[in-house]
């Protein structure tokens, strides 16, 4: 056999070279729309974009995110990138079961792919959201190596504002739109650190473009060391026991201290939740042998969450959002099990870092919830100590009190969310909606 010519050897290396940087920026970012989802009738009347964007050295973090483009004015209304507490827990639950298009039907699982329907409440109605799975490993994110795998708080925020920076040079139509950071529960510590970032990114005048960056939304957020302490408080007020019996408040659902507890799915360890030979129907099965409600399809909540694992562990559905084959193994909606480490403790000093820079706040929290109760939120609020400009008063929805609100000086507008849980869109979403729809677009609530 003849060796091959020089000029065709060279042809041959430039056609390599060629389709290797065309893999590898495939790699860096890749997005896709999905027009049709299994479970769905019909095309999705939104527009949804799914895709990764490859971060930290030599692109080995792949941050998987869900786009929903807003359904008035997408080049104009807010983008938000949005980011699920947890940790670990993938933001396809904010998608899914709070500020989102898509609900699951509330119908016991019959062995069928759970169904979908529209959320008339979801904020996308008038704002831009990406839903991103962060930390490395939550969703259907993923580490190409071993190395990449273990993250924690502040590599977390890196690596977000990382991810949004490729996001928007892939979609430069979206770099003018005003920008917030969104997120709740543990999302208290990483999305104030996350805004800290972006904004020292502007300022630092290496960047390719500034993000305009206007304020950040949290919900029922995890924000200070102290937070137990009011959880004594708050159990006391709402009358629930004495402060020598705290430790009775075991047997109550803590995300929401009016519904039955079934407990939390904060998903144990793919290990012990996927042990053996079992399979996920069985593990399911197992966990979840109550009588239906007379007054709900569910008979606990958690039910509702459980839909989310036979539906995103479908192969149609992974086919349908353009999960890469091979990348994950059994999607899992709050991963306990990762190697992720909580450094930051207290994220107040940067609430005061970003009232200081005249950036506006929402701070929400659902009147019901003991997990982080909303006098521990009203107590690191009051610490900041900036004057109040609009003194406590309700908020009304359909002429009734829909919750109550405060404004401060350092444009912090913080609100309870009447018969809110843990968080309260999930509770509460009219009420949310209304309450977001109106602090958006810079009208008192």
């Amino acid at each position: 056999m003849a060796a091959p010519r020089p000029k065709q050897l060279c042809f041959t290396l430039l056609l390599l070279l060629l389709v290797s940087i065309q893999l590898c920026s495939q790699l860096a970012l890749s997005h896709s729309l999905v027009k049709f989802l299994p479970g769905f009738q019909g095309p999705l009347p939104f527009e949804l974009e799914t895709g990764y964007v490859g971060v930290d050295e030599s692109e080995d973090v792949q941050i998987f995110y869900y786009f929903v483009k807003s359904e008035t004015k997408p080049r104009q209304d807010p983008l938000i990138l949005w980011l699920t507490g947890g940790p670990c827990c993938s933001s396809f639950s904010g998608l899914i079961y709070e500020i989102g298009p898509l609900y699951f039907k509330e119908v016991r699982y019959n062995g069928s792919l759970p169904t979908l329907e529209l959320n008339s409440n979801s904020w996308t109605k008038m704002a831009n959201i990406i839903f991103v799975d962060l930390p490395v490993g939550t969703g259907f994110s993923y580490a190409r190596t071993s190395r990449a795998a273990p993250s924690f708080d502040l590599q977390l925020c890196d690596q977000a504002h990382h991810f949004l920076r490729k996001w928007l040079n892939a979609h430069p139509e979206y770099i003018s739109n005003p920008l917030y950071v969104g997120g709740d529960s543990y999302s208290g510590i990483t999305v104030p650190i996350v805004a800290q970032v972006i904004s020292n990114g502007n300022e630092g005048g290496t960047e390719q473009f500034n993000i305009n960056l206007k304020g950040y939304i949290l919900g029922n957020p995890l924000t200070f060391p102290d937070e137990d302490n009011y959880r004594i408080q708050f159990s006391h007020g709402m009358g629930l026991i004495s402060d020598e019996l705290y430790e009775c408040t075991g047997t109550l659902n803590q995300a929401h201290i009016l519904e039955i507890n079934c407990g939390l799915d904060y998903s144990p360890k793919p290990l012990k939740l996927f042990n053996g030979r079992r399979s996920l129907d069985e593990r399911f099965q197992e966990l979840h042998t109550h009588k239906t409600s007379p007054l709900s399809a569910f008979y606990c909540r958690v039910d509702g969450y459980w839909l989310s694992y036979h539906w995103m562990n479908d192969e149609s559905v992974r086919e349908a959002l353009h999960v890469r084959k091979g990348s994950k193994g059994t999607w899992i909606r709050c991963n306990q099990g990762l190697p992720y480490e909580s450094v930051i403790l207290d994220s107040r000093p940067y609430h005061v870092n970003l009232s200081r820079k005249g950036y506006r706040s929402l701070i929400y929290s659902g009147d019901h919830d003991m997990l982080v109760p909303f006098p521990s939120t009203q107590a690191w609020i009051r610490h900041l100590n900036y004057s109040i400009v609009d003194e406590w008063r309700p908020w009304n929805v359909h002429g009734q009190i829909a919750g109550y609100t405060r404004t401060y000086s350092n444009q912090m507008t913080f609100a309870t969310v009447k018969g809110g849980g843990h968080t309260a869109p999930e509770f509460k979403p009219e009420e949310c909606y209304a309450m977001f729809k109106r602090w958006i677009s810079y009208e008192p609530l």
